[in-house]
């Protein structure tokens, strides 16, 4: 009788261990879950420059838009050097002060390798494509964003764990605290303005939020014009929210690029931001024409875009890309260029193409509209002036 409630208690015993080790599980889950969804919602508030005011195309500054492929990532054997190639581009990107970087995926997501989708907040909204992308994308967003404003807009991700191997952009709108110049970058605070008023608190990177006089969702990411001569010290500096794009027009500062992610070859050409698309298209390939064949400012854009291959080639994308008719890559572009005719490497990867396709191109491209002028920041008794 005894060992009969000795073994009835036991499997009671276990019947309850079973269910602790499931109620468990289940915990574990729901917190995995609400992990992931908190992310997600930070990574969506996390927006990017927003345009309050639009600037005329006819006098805007014409643009230089660059698009390389995602699987170049794959290509690299760690995630170190992933990241590394990704930090290579961003450089390059800024030297050359490109407008527009475009991720796209030359596999085509009718492909098989459609397992490793991923989303990623852009400037369209939510964005699925293949992780190489994402990441790559991801981490030419983070380059661009001035520092003073990483921490709001880049929660901890795994495509940014090996970050602080990249070298900084140094660009001219990343300014120091210290830096004099009437543009900074900042984000909406969720701060409340005296008396109900209209207007929202930015942070611009100083000792103090600046005020703005248009009532704005916070966390949203904003460039803002301050009156000349101000005092950065101030506790009480009113701005205005202006487009992105007001600073290199107004001044001719580079300020920095947008970064797009298209599915394909085909929405490379199809999803452009400006209106009436790119006017002056560019492929890249050992294939094309000799690149100094093309007189000098021979290209004359408003919008130009210049086309990078992978590993392969441009020719790879053509034909995973349903939608796009043409029988020959060059069908596609008003140039198909060799701006290495006399290679000595049997391949020039893409990090590579980047920077000789941009030098070489320099002298044959003509902006419309160019700047009126290229000043700097330059260092002067420890203060950063415009000159």
């Amino acid at each position: 009788m005894k060992i009969k409630d000795k073994n009835r208690l036991t499997q009671r015993e276990k019947l309850e261990k079973s269910e602790r080790k499931r109620n468990l599980r289940q915990n574990r889950l729901l917190n995995r879950v609400k992990q992931e969804f908190e992310s997600l919602a930070k990574e969506k508030a996390c927006s990017t420059k927003v345009e309050v005011t639009p600037v005329s195309e006819a006098g805007h500054v014409s643009t230089i838009s660059i698009a390389i492929p995602g699987s170049i990532m794959d290509n690299a054997q760690s995630p170190e050097l992933r990241t590394y190639l990704a930090g290579q581009i961003g450089r390059a990107a800024c030297i050359f002060q490109i407008d527009e970087v475009i991720v796209f995926d030359d596999c085509g997501l009718n492909n098989q390798l459609t397992d490793q989708l991923k989303t990623m907040q852009t400037t369209e909204g939510s964005t699925a494509a293949r992780r190489c992308c994402i990441q790559l994308a991801r981490i030419l967003q983070y380059l661009e964003c001035p520092q003073y404003l990483r921490k709001y807009f880049f929660p901890l991700h795994n495509d940014l764990k090996f970050s602080g191997l990249l070298n900084p952009l140094d660009s001219q709108h990343h300014l120091r605290q210290q830096s004099e110049f009437i543009f900074r970058e900042g984000i909406v605070t969720n701060k409340p303005v005296k008396g109900n008023k209209p207007g929202a608190f930015v942070n611009v990177g100083l000792l103090y939020d600046v005020l703005v006089d248009t009532t704005l969702e916070s966390n949203l990411r904003v460039t803002v014009k301050m009156p000349t001569g101000t005092d950065l010290k101030s506790k009480k500096i009113r701005a205005k929210v202006v487009p992105p794009s007001l600073p290199r027009h107004e001044t001719g500062i580079y300020w920095g690029y947008t970064v797009r992610i298209a599915n394909s070859l085909s929405q490379v050409f199809t999803k452009s931001p400006y209106r009436g698309g790119y006017d002056m298209t560019i492929g890249t390939s050992d294939r094309g024409r000799n690149v100094h064949d093309l007189e000098p400012n021979s290209l004359s854009y408003q919008h130009a875009l210049i086309v990078f291959g992978g590993v392969l080639g441009l020719e790879p994308a053509l034909e995973n890309d349903q939608k796009l008719t043409v029988d020959a890559v060059q069908d596609l572009f008003d140039e198909y260029v060799n701006t290495v005719p006399a290679q000595g490497s049997r391949t020039i990867r893409t990090e590579e193409a980047i920077l000789i396709s941009m030098a070489t191109l320099g002298s044959k491209l003509k902006p419309i509209n160019a700047p009126k002028h290229l000043p700097v920041l330059t260092l002067s008794h420890g203060v950063w002036i415009l000159v």
